[in-house]
Parts: C-alpha cells; sequence; structure tokens
C-alpha cells in the first residue's frame, strides 16, 4: 500500500482500527447529544415554566398615596423605573379606591353603610355588561358602572341617579349609575387583592358596597383626595432564557429603592417574581447538573472502551515496536507515529458527531415524556458543539496513544521474555488505588446525600456545580467494578478447582484458560459490568421518577379529587354543596372536609378532618408512610359522635317556639344526611314567647338541594352581661308537631343544649404526624391533653405518620374524625367548622371535572390527581434526567456489545494456534466451542451478576438523592426506589442473548480457520 507510514500503519490492523473509530464515533456523538440535550431541556424548561406561570406569581405592584397632583410624576416615575427593570414596558394597568361615602340617605345615622369609588385600566377587557353601558368622563353627574353583586346587595341598577356625601369629603356627589357589569373571573388571582369588586360587598365594623367604577379621569378629577394608587405590571417573559432569570430578579427588587432615591418615599412595591426567578434559576442549573451524572458515567464508560482497545492495539504491536526501537527509532518518533495514527481516527469523529446529535435527539423526542412535556429538540450544532466534540474526540486519542508509549521503551529481548506471562493482579489493584477511589467515591455520595443535589454555595456566595457531588456515582459504579475485579483470580482458581474433577475436557481447558490468564478477562468483565451496572441503575431512576410523580400527586391531592372553595354560596349554599359533589358522574365515595392551621399544644400544625368512614376509598396514604394501614386507621378514628333529633320526611321549613327570660341571642346546630354541620342563627331573642322559622331549602343556595335527613344537634345560646333561661317548647317540620324533648338550658357565658343528651365525649382519636408526637411525647395507643386551638382537650393518639397527605414537607399535621370533632366542638358550645374541602374517590375523575366546568356559578377550585401526576411527569426540568438515561442507556450497552466483540475477535484469532494443536490431539469441533463458551460464560456470568448487584447498592446510594421536583425541591413523600425487576430480567437475557451469539459466532469461524491452519501443520 502506498501512502505515509502512519496511514499504512493504522490500516495493518482493520478491526481494531474499526473498533476504536466506532467507541470514538459513539462517544463522541453521545456526549455532544446529551450537551445539546441538557441545553434544550433547560431552556424548554424556563420557557414552560414562564408560559404556565400564573397572574400571582408573575404580576408586581407598586402603591403609594397619591393626589390629583401628585398622580403624574408618580406614574411617570413608576412607568419609568418598570420599563428599565423589564428591559422594555411591561402590560400595565393603574387601579384606585376612593374614601368611604355613606349609602343616600344614610347620612345623619351614627354607623351607616358605606359605599366606595374606584377605577380600574382596561375593566372592559375583564369583564361583561349585564346592563347599561361603560361609563364616560364626567363630573356631573359623574357615570359609574357597579358589578352584579355589588348591585344586587345594594339595590342599584342601571340609570338610577342619586346623591351621596362622603365621611372625610363632604361635598355632594350626583352619581348616575351607567351600567352593571359581571366580571368574567370573580375568584381569579387578579382579583386576589380586589376583595370587595370580587364580591361586591365588605361586612366588618360597617358594611361596604361597591366599588362604583368610574374612569381614571373622573376619579382623578373627583376622588383622588390622597387615596391610595396601585400600579400593576404584567410582564410576557415567554422568552426568557435561563441566562437571563438572575439578572431580571435582581432588577425587579430593587425596583423599589430606585423610587424611593427618586422621590417616591412611599412607594411600595410586591411581587413574587424575584423569588420565582431566583429559583427557577436555581432548578435549571439543578436539572443541567443532574444531567451530568450519566454524561460522567458514559464518559468513564468510553474511556475504558477505549483502553481497552487501545491495550489490544498495544499488546499487537509490541514487537513491532521493539523492532522499529532496535533500528534507531526514538520515544518522539514512536509517539509521533501513534499520535498520528490516534488522530487519523479521531478528527473524522470530531467532524461528524455534532452532525449526527440532532437526528440522535429526533429519536429522543419519540420518547414518550418528552412529547407530553410538550419538547420538541431541534437543536442545531453551533460552536460550543464542535468544541464539546473536538475535546472529546482529542481525549480519546490520548488515551488511544498511551498504551502505545507505556512499553516504547522496551527492547526487541526485553518483549520478546515479557511475551506470555500474565500476573493475577492488575497494577492498579496492586497499587491500592481502587480502594483509594472507594473512599472518594463515598465521600462524594455522602456530600450528594447531604445537600440533595449536585449543586453547592460557590466561594462568591453563588451556586455552582460540584464536581466531586455529581462524579460520584460514576465514582462509585467504577469502583464497585473494579473491586469486583478482585474476584476474578479467585473465581477462576475455584472453577479450575471444580472442573478439573469432573470427565468433561471443554469446562476443565475453559476454567484453566481463565485462571491461567486472569488479567485478560478482567478488562472485558470490568467493561460489561460498567455497561450493565449503568443500565440498570438508568431503568431504574427513570422508574423510581415516574413512581415518585404519582406519589407526589397522591399526596398533594390527597384523594382522586379535592374540592376547596367557600363552605356556602348563593349558588351552593352549606348544605346544597355536598348533594351537589357527591352526585358528580363517576363519584363512588364523597366526604365533607376541613383543613387549616392551628395551634397544638404550642405547634403549628394543619388541621385535617374527614369522615373516617370513607378514608379506605378516600385517603391516598403511601403504606410505608405509616405502621398502621389506611383501613386501620378508618376503624380507628371515629370516637364519640352526637345524635341528633332527625326530622322525619323531606321538610322545607322548620318551625321553632321558644321562651326567653331576657335577650338571647341563639343559633341552631344541625346536619343533612351527607353529616355536614351547619349553624343557622335565630336572632335575638325576646323576653317572653319567640316563634322561629328557618327556611331548610335555603340553606342549599339557588341551584342546591338538601340530602335529607336533617338532624337537630344542639341550640347554643351567646355570652350575656346577665344569667338568662330559656326553654323549647316546640318543634315543628313543615308545620307538623316534631316529637321532641323539652329543652331548657340556663344561659351563662356560651352555653350549648343538645338535642339528644349523651354522656361528655371521651378522648378524642387523633393521628398525627411522627414529628407532632414526639413534640407531645404521645405514642400510638397512648392517651393525654393537648390543647387544640387554646382549648385543652384529652386526646388517643390511634397512629402515626411520617408526613400527612396535602401537606408540604417537615409540615406538623393532625387527623381527626369529622363528626367526632364537630361534637366536641358542640359540647364545648363552639360552633361546628365549615366544610371549607370537600374529598371526592372517582375511578376517572374526567366526566366529574368536566360537570364542575359547567358550573363557574358553584365557585370551586378542583385538584385533580391524575391532572397534577401529568402535570409533574410533563414538567421538562422535572423529567429531563429520563431523556439524558435513556440515551447514555443505549450508549452504554452499544460499548459493552463493541468492546466484547473486540475482545472476545481478537483473543480468539491468537489461539487460532492453540486450537489447531488441540484438534490435531483430537479434540472435536463442540469440545472447543464448549471450551470457548465456558471462557466467556464466565465473563458474561461474572459481568451480569457483578453489574446487577453494583446497580443496586449504587440505587440504593444515589437514585433516591437525584430525583427531585421542577424547582429543585426535596420530594414529598420522600422517594422510594424502585427497580423494574421484569425489565431489568429481560434486558439482562437479551445483553446475555446477543453475547453468547457473538461466542458462537467466533467459534464457527475458529473452526473454519482452524482446518486451514491444522492442515498446514
Amino acid at each position: 500500500m502506498r501512502g505515509p507510514l502512519v496511514v499504512k500503519r493504522a490500516f495493518s490492523e482493520p478491526l481494531l482500527l474499526l473498533a476504536a473509530l466506532g467507541s470514538i464515533l459513539l462517544a463522541t456523538t453521545t456526549l455532544v447529544a446529551l450537551t445539546m440535550y441538557a441545553s434544550s431541556i433547560a431552556d424548554a424548561g424556563v420557557r414552560r415554566t414562564m408560559e404556565t406561570a400564573s397572574y400571582a406569581q408573575t404580576a408586581a405592584t407598586i402603591s403609594t398615596p397619591v393626589t390629583a397632583e401628585t398622580f403624574p410624576g408618580f406614574d411617570r416615575s413608576v412607568r419609568a423605573e418598570l420599563t428599565r427593570a423589564y428591559a422594555g414596558e411591561p402590560a400595565l394597568t393603574t387601579s384606585f379606591r376612593s374614601d368611604s361615602y355613606a349609602m343616600p340617605g344614610q347620612e345623619a345615622q351614627r354607623r351607616p353603610e358605606l359605599l366606595r369609588f374606584g377605577s380600574y385600566d382596561g375593566l372592559d377587557r375583564h369583564a361583561k355588561l349585564v346592563s347599561g353601558a361603560w361609563p364616560k368622563p364626567g363630573d356631573d353627574p359623574v357615570e359609574a358602572a357597579i358589578s352584579l353583586p355589588a348591585a344586587s346587595a345594594a339595590g342599584f341598577e342601571a340609570g338610577q341617579e342619586f346623591t351621596i356625601r362622603g365621611r372625610l369629603d363632604p361635598r355632594p356627589v350626583r352619581v348616575r349609575v351607567a351600567g352593571v357589569f359581571q366580571l368574567n373571573d370573580p375568584s381569579g388571582e387578579r382579583w386576589a387583592g380586589e376583595q370587595l369588586l370580587g364580591r361586591g360587598l365588605e361586612r366588618g365594623d360597617f358594611t361596604t358596597y361597591g366599588p362604583l367604577m368610574v374612569p381614571r379621569e373622573t376619579f382623578l378629577a373627583r376622588f383622588a383626595t390622597n387615596v391610595n394608587a396601585t400600579w400593576t405590571a404584567v410582564p410576557d417573559l415567554r422568552a426568557l432564557t435561563p441566562e437571563q432569570l438572575r439578572p431580571l430578579a435582581g432588577a425587579i427588587a430593587g425596583v423599589e429603592e430606585r423610587l424611593k432615591a427618586a422621590g417616591c418615599a412611599s412607594c411600595v412595591a410586591t411581587s413574587h417574581l424575584p423569588g420565582m426567578l431566583t429559583q427557577l434559576d436555581t432548578a435549571s442549573l439543578v436539572a443541567r447538573s443532574t444531567m451530568l451524572i450519566p454524561v460522567l458515567q458514559l464518559l468513564l464508560l468510553a474511556a475504558y472502551a477505549l483502553m481497552l482497545t487501545a491495550r489490544l492495539l498495544a499488546d499487537h504491536r509490541r514487537m513491532e515496536v521493539a523492532l522499529l526501537r532496535s533500528r534507531g527509532a526514538g520515544t518522539t518518533r514512536l509517539a509521533a507515529l501513534a499520535g498520528g495514527e490516534a488522530l487519523l481516527v479521531a478528527l473524522p469523529c470530531a467532524v461528524v458527531a455534532p452532525l449526527l446529535g440532532p437526528p440522535l435527539l429526533a429519536l429522543v423526542n419519540r420518547l414518550p415524556w418528552i412529547r407530553a412535556s410538550g419538547v420538541r429538540l431541534a437543536p442545531v450544532a453551533d460552536t460550543g458543539t464542535y468544541l464539546v466534540s473536538f475535546g472529546v474526540a482529542l481525549a480519546a486519542a490520548v488515551l488511544l496513544v498511551l498504551p502505545a508509549l507505556a512499553g516504547a521503551r522496551r527492547t526487541y529481548v526485553e518483549e520478546q521474555s515479557a511475551r506470555g506471562r500474565g500476573g493475577g493482579r492488575g497494577l492498579i489493584e496492586r497499587a491500592g488505588a481502587d480502594l483509594a477511589l472507594l473512599v472518594v467515591a463515598g465521600l462524594a455520595i455522602w456530600q450528594l446525600q447531604r445537600y440533595g443535589a449536585p449543586v453547592t454555595v460557590t466561594a462568591a456566595g453563588g451556586l455552582g456545580i460540584d464536581p466531586l457531588i455529581i462524579s460520584g456515582p460514576a465514582l462509585a459504579l467504577l469502583t464497585g467494578g473494579m473491586l469486583g475485579l478482585r474476584l476474578v483470580p479467585r473465581l477462576s482458581r475455584l472453577a479450575e478447582r471444580v472442573t478439573s474433577r469432573r470427565p468433561a475436557l471443554a469446562p476443565a481447558l475453559g476454567a484453566w484458560q481463565v485462571s491461567r490468564r486472569p488479567l485478560k478477562y478482567a478488562g472485558p468483565a470490568l467493561l460489561l459490568t460498567m455497561a450493565i451496572a449503568i443500565g440498570i441503575v438508568s431503568l431504574a431512576t427513570a422508574s423510581t421518577w415516574r413512581s415518585s410523580q404519582l406519589d407526589q400527586a397522591r399526596h398533594q391531592a390527597g384523594a382522586d379529587l379535592r374540592l376547596s372553595g367557600p363552605a356556602e354560596g348563593p349558588e351552593l349554599g352549606a348544605l346544597g354543596r355536598g348533594t351537589a359533589f357527591a352526585t358528580l358522574p363517576g363519584v363512588t365515595a364523597a366526604s365533607p372536609g376541613f383543613r387549616g392551621q392551628t395551634d397544638v399544644s404550642g405547634e403549628n400544625a394543619t388541621l385535617l378532618a374527614l369522615d373516617a368512614a370513607e378514608l379506605g376509598e378516600l385517603f391516598h396514604l403511601r403504606p410505608d408512610l405509616s405502621a398502621q394501614s389506611v383501613g386501620e386507621l378508618s376503624r380507628a378514628l371515629p370516637g364519640d359522635r352526637a345524635r341528633g333529633l332527625a326530622l322525619p320526611g323531606r321538610p322545607a321549613r322548620l318551625g321553632l317556639t321558644a321562651e326567653a327570660s331576657a335577650d338571647v341571642p341563639l343559633r341552631l346546630v344541625l346536619s343533612d344526611g351527607l353529616g355536614v354541620w351547619r349553624d343557622v342563627s335565630l336572632g335575638m331573642l325576646k323576653p317572653g314567647t319567640n316563634r322561629i322559622e328557618v327556611d331548610l331549602r335555603a340553606l342549599a343556595g339557588r341551584s342546591g338541594t338538601v340530602t335529607y335527613p336533617v338532624s337537630l344537634l344542639g341550640l347554643v345560646a351567646g355570652a350575656q352581661d346577665s344569667p338568662a333561661s330559656l326553654t323549647l317548647e316546640t318543634v315543628t317540620a313543615d308545620g307538623q308537631p316534631v316529637p321532641a324533648p323539652s329543652l331548657t338550658m340556663s344561659v351563662e357565658g356560651d352555653t350549648m343544649t343538645p338535642f339528644v343528651r349523651e354522656p361528655e365525649p371521651g378522648p378524642m382519636p387523633v393521628v398525627l404526624t411522627a414529628d407532632l408526637a414526639a413534640s407531645l411525647k404521645l405514642g400510638v395507643g397512648q392517651s393525654g391533653k393537648a390543647s387544640i386551638d387554646r382549648r385543652v382537650m384529652p386526646v388517643k393518639v390511634v397512629g402515626v405518620v411520617e408526613t400527612m397527605p396535602t401537606t408540604a414537607a417537615g409540615q406538623q399535621a393532625v387527623l381527626v374524625d369529622w363528626a367526632t370533632m364537630q361534637t366536641h366542638e358542640l359540647a364545648a358550645a363552639r360552633l361546628p367548622r365549615p366544610a371549607t374541602e370537600w374529598w371526592l374517590a372517582a375511578g376517572d375523575t374526567t366526566a366529574a371535572v368536566s360537570a364542575l366546568g359547567g358550573h363557574p356559578g358553584w365557585d370551586v377550585t378542583a385538584l385533580d390527581q391524575r391532572a397534577l401526576a401529568a402535570t409533574l411527569r410533563d414538567d421538562p426540568l422535572a423529567s429531563g434526567l429520563q431523556g439524558a438515561l435513556m440515551l447514555g442507556f443505549m450508549a452504554a450497552l452499544v460499548f459493552a456489545v463493541l468492546g466484547f466483540l473486540v475482545n472476545a475477535t481478537v483473543a480468539a484469532r491468537e489461539r487460532l494456534a492453540e486450537f489447531a494443536i488441540l484438534r490435531a490431539l483430537g479434540v472435536s469441533s463442540r469440545q472447543v466451542l464448549g471450551m470457548l463458551a465456558v471462557e466467556q460464560a464466565f465473563v458474561v456470568g461474572l459481568s451480569l451478576a457483578a453489574g446487577t448487584g453494583l446497580a443496586v447498592v449504587v440505587g440504593v446510594l444515589v437514585v433516591p438523592h437525584i430525583v427531585l421536583t421542577g424547582q429543585a425541591a426535596a420530594v414529598t413523600p420522600g422517594v422510594v426506589l424502585d427497580i423494574p425487576w421484569a425489565v431489568t430480567g429481560l434486558m439482562l437475557a437479551l445483553v446475555a442473548a446477543l453475547l453468547f451469539a457473538i461466542v458462537a459466532g467466533l467459534a464457527r469461524n475458529v473452526r473454519r480457520q482452524g482446518h486451514g491452519l491444522r492442515e498446514e501443520q
């Protein structure tokens, strides 16, 4: 062959040349693709977060008192500062609220009902007219629009005119109601600080209606008397990149300080966006750093595979190099030949890899969780990509050169004498380097478990990727594999002793061969072990991540479907909500619930009350979080429950006759057939006989229905300055007498009398979180006293859980039975807690959620466990690791198969003469095949077993700590390792079958070549 020496030398070993080329091309292409993937996922994660961010998360508000004279200057300053902070003018809305005005005709009263005026830019874009028209600027009369709830409560209608006077400004204002409007989303986050506008009235020391919305020009001209002005900025952040997150957060956080420096001393800026951007930047960094873990694993595997190929190449050229040295070739010349040969292989890979990266990512794009997240990976090769490609290729070239240089100083005689010698232990093992690496890997994994992510605080105070932490899993795999190599000589000697006692020749020869030259088999065994371990760890991480998303969704939702909202409303009252929710399509179980913060013996805790009888079907508690099952908790939680006086039939009205000795404020506590408790004000009873009627249907709301039977539970009288007595004489349902005991109560302070007298309720059964139980020093089965909402009461602990569903990590909580809690409240003369939530069980929640969407007037927020799980799975920042793992997993298997094929082929080719002699001595082809099968079965079996064991160890130590939320926070409930053994077993079987197919092919080739060689000999 004509051409340069380096080219002729390279092509003299085509098999090893192709193996090196394949290894480098695979390494560069996969690593380039992983680099592109990490960058694309970070960008997609930031974009997705910004696209789905709520109004409350992105909006920024600035408020300050203004007058008609000061507003223009403040307005210019605010707009300039916001434009500067966002590097562009955001969507800006200005709103105002006036001082209070007395309702028409109530100016002379000591406590009149009040009315306010307001202004909101672009209100017509967020509301629709019910009647009339939007107001026009003007002073006499002032045209205003009013919301439908406020108009209904105050009795206003379009076209009405009236005159009012301010509490602080006595000038009369003639007002004309130009129109009545309805907000498109009254309970939306936009109106979170506009409760009066959303609800129409506020009750407190005074009842306030409104606001009457007027144009900005009218408000500034007539009502801007040192009133509060609010600017709300909503930026368009859909094009935000990860690099812009922290600078933008700092710019927004500094708006208030810059406004104060500019002269607006009373300006107050509020925004959750800086914190969100900072957290998102941290999450983006953590996502990229976590994806470096499979990159480093793949780098180590690729480096080792390449070193094996380079060692085989160097072994083949040992005598050739020695001859060249004996003829005058120096070390520099030999290094130049080896380097040129390595570059001849590596440089084409560096050029081609960036072009192969995008098509490889197109395959990743087809993964289900990538498609579901909406991420479309379509990167192009840029300068950074080529830098990565050339860096990896040059590093691979160096690895190819190093073994050639290691033996370049030996003479021909030294090589001849060293040939054929094989030690039982490698250099690394003899030096104890594997044990040193074990210490380093242990330190890295300990830091990962301590910090929870491969990101730590840098010396400058910022966040950065910790190289030791991200290298921990890769080092653990390498170290575990190297420690496994120590077993090769011992196991081979044991196999030799066992097979030598058996009459079969092939097993004895195979075991003897491995025992004689264990290091020849240690290299391929380590490569296979690492590849198998990487594959299983990748599968385990992906499966664990998917299981964790479901666990998180079940924990956050608590039930299949959890509905929250006000305890009652105009459409659905307290006794109508349960009926409507329990009859939603697909719902199989329902429970009213109360969830809120409370004080438990000085500890801040979440109080959760549910119907214990429904817990088994409703309550999503992961089994490992409690020593008691949900069924056991369901049976243990019910305590003493109040029995009420059940009204016969389905009455619409309830009548009561009571005799009072003095003025007594009285309330009636009742419940419906679903167990919902409701207190009804019976008003202030006057001395003498009082006849009271209660409209039961009204308690269900305009569109609700009551679930019967309705039961009367007790009467609660308020505190009085002097003692009073009260006697309930009769109870009627739709005019028909109801047999009821005569109730007499002496009112001294808050007093309660039940309709059915029972003993004082015993200790209330509770389920506590572990930290709260430790704080109270109570264990399962123990009773004691605890202060709940500053009321000391006896409790009995019937269960302890690590974390309570619906609570955040570390949040203390207590779970009680709904009816038992209400019974204790009633016994203490406290009014029942409202049903602020409804927990529903449904096999498929789609129909129920769809039905809820058709009733916006129900004023309910639905948390669907299935939809929440899908949202968590589709978060690019959280799910990005899965695609990286799959890329690394496939590359690892290809490396393993390629390395095994090359090593087995070279080993068989080196031993052709040996096989020919064996054939000449009478050894059959089947026995030669058996010998090869035994040798390679030793490597394959040891690798599969060691790789599986190593993967389990690394999985236990590492996987739970790299599965994080999309915002880089710890997962609640904690991550549980999930190794998919069925898939793992199938993968191991396929790998073993492929490797033994390679062995069979080599044996057939050896047999064919062995015939010709035997004839020559």
